[in-house]
């Protein structure tokens, strides 16, 4: 009976530990991260049991003023690397800040063959409503306003622009017609869920200042084991196999 006992003990403390070690990272990251992340998810899961990622996806410039205000995310991967050295500057973040990949715009439709087309093509006639992501807040519209400007486009079709809320809502005002045409992230433009119902055209790379994505880990949530184990499963080959597919170039990686 007292073994019968010391067993049943030995579960019980086995079962807590396990339960104490087990952690769910809330995670706030950029929009254009949609795709990937539904991958990674289950994988990290998988590597990483018991721990559990929640994931909230939107504008990072959003999520810079909610983290400002204290909001409860535990890790931060950002569209623009600025905004989580900001939170570092301030105490919201700690060290490191770490560079995890560099983004593409591309030009896409869901009503033309966009491979056809380059951003000169967009004061055609046809093309009656843009959509690009809102510039102040959302890394994304800022790189295409800025390959806008720099292709010369920006005056001749800003009446014409509208703006999502985020890449991810950029890219649904586009698939639902809204717009005829956008620049969305090339990561979102290369799921089959976007691809099937139209082509894109990359704009060049060094059209627009580079898209330099990033993550920290939170004061929020620097005891969180789920967050840093996620912060390191982001370098591991299978999450960066992922990454590559989605068409983000690694660091170290050659920008076509």
């Amino acid at each position: 009976m007292l073994i019968h006992q010391r067993w049943l003990a030995a579960i019980a403390l086995a079962t807590l530990t396990t339960a104490a070690q087990a952690d769910t990272a809330r995670v706030a990251a950029a929009a254009d991260l949609r795709y990937a992340f539904a991958e990674l998810q289950p994988l990290f899961e998988k590597a990483q049991a018991p721990h559990k990622l929640a994931l909230v996806l939107g504008s990072s410039g959003k999520f810079m003023q909610q983290l400002e205000n204290g909001a409860p995310f535990d890790i931060f991967f950002s569209a623009d690397v600025a905004l989580p050295k900001k939170l570092l500057t301030s105490g919201k973040a700690i060290a490191p800040v770490t560079t995890y990949a560099f983004g593409r715009i591309v030009l896409w439709s869901a009503k033309v063959d966009a491979t056809r087309l380059t951003l000169k093509d967009l004061d055609k006639p046809e093309f009656r409503h843009i959509a690009i992501a809102a510039p102040d807040h959302a890394p994304y519209g800022a790189r295409a306003k800025e390959a806008l400007e720099h292709s010369g486009m920006w005056p001749k079709v800003q009446g014409k622009l509208v703006f999502g809320e985020n890449i991810a809502h950029t890219a649904q005002l586009i698939d639902r017609q809204a717009a005829e045409i956008g620049i969305i992230a090339l990561s979102l433009a290369v799921n089959t869920a976007l691809q099937s119902k139209g082509g894109y055209t990359l704009i060049p790379a060094d059209f627009h200042q580079p898209l330099e994505q990033s993550y920290a880990v939170t004061a929020y949530g620097q005891n969180n084991a789920a967050a840093r184990a996620f912060a390191q499963f982001m370098r591991t080959p299978e999450a960066r196999q992922v990454m590559t597919r989605y068409g983000f170039v690694l660091p170290g990686g050659v920008a076509q």
